[in-house]
């Protein structure tokens, strides 16, 4: 059973790698034996994680990536394979919301939204893809979705929209690739903490959110631990267009 969960073998890019999620990815998956691509627009962040993945004897790289431009995307999965070898498992995470009621969201709002958190991960992913067939390789594409692409809160609807075209996406997506021996799921945290988000839980508002979740705690970043071993591993072998929830039971409710 120990080896069911083993990346020890993969190469994984992480989008969004520089802060929250993307960068406790990273640190989970180096631990387990990962070699791990660290891409995100901004690299001062990457290189500090880099470093410190290397430090404690993991194998990392940084590469600059904007999801938002398709050119940007080829050339950093042409630095990541450079660097370590062919990818074998794409963790599209890279994401951003924007927080107004719908009726104050402008077009250039709906345009950054949409175009990091759905369109950028579509094109990752069909650029990772692409690169899989031609290599004639398996491979694992796991996509970051949300709660919110199931349920609603108010002020950031663009954010919800993208996150429920991510869960659809993920489900086409693995219908076309699993004859290519891809596989695509989908991680749809519930509300975690991170540094962007740690000061609204002690709010009023924030307080009120916790309240909602039958567990009656906000998640902490290490709760993902075992869903992104289970997607990122062959223990998720015969898993295909499936969304893992990992939310307290934020859902339920």
């Amino acid at each position: 059973m120990s080896d069911l969960f083993d990346v020890g073998a993969e190469t994984i890019l992480i989008t969004g790698a520089s802060q929250g999620l993307g960068r406790q990815f990273a640190r989970v998956l180096t631990a387990h034996g990962a070699a791990v691509v660290l891409a995100a627009r901004q690299t001062g962040k990457l290189k500090a994680l880099e470093e410190e993945i290397k430090a404690q004897g993991g194998r990392a790289a940084a590469v600059a990536m904007d999801v938002t431009d398709n050119g940007s995307i080829a050339r950093a999965i042409d630095a990541a394979e450079a660097a370590l070898g062919p990818v074998t498992v794409l963790i599209n995470n890279a994401g951003i919301a924007v927080e107004k009621a719908a009726v104050e969201q402008s077009q250039a709002d709906w345009d950054a939204v949409i175009g990091a958190n759905l369109k950028g991960a579509y094109f990752v992913a069909t650029e990772m893809a692409r690169r899989m067939i031609a290599r004639r390789s398996s491979g694992n594409v796991i996509n970051v979705a949300s709660v919110l692409g199931f349920s609603v809160v108010k002020f950031i609807s663009p954010y919800a929209i993208s996150k429920a075209g991510v869960v659809q996406m993920t489900k086409a997506l693995a219908l076309e690739l699993a004859a290519n021996n891809i596989r695509v799921n989908a991680l749809a945290p519930g509300y975690i903490d991170t540094e962007i988000n740690h000061d609204v839980w002690a709010t009023p508002a924030g307080e009120k959110l916790v309240r909602r979740i039958p567990q009656r705690r906000v998640g902490h970043e290490s709760d993902l631990d075992g869903a992104i071993l289970l997607l990122a591993s062959n223990a998720s072998r015969y898993m295909t267009g499936s969304t893992v929830t990992v939310d307290g039971g934020f859902l339920l409710t």
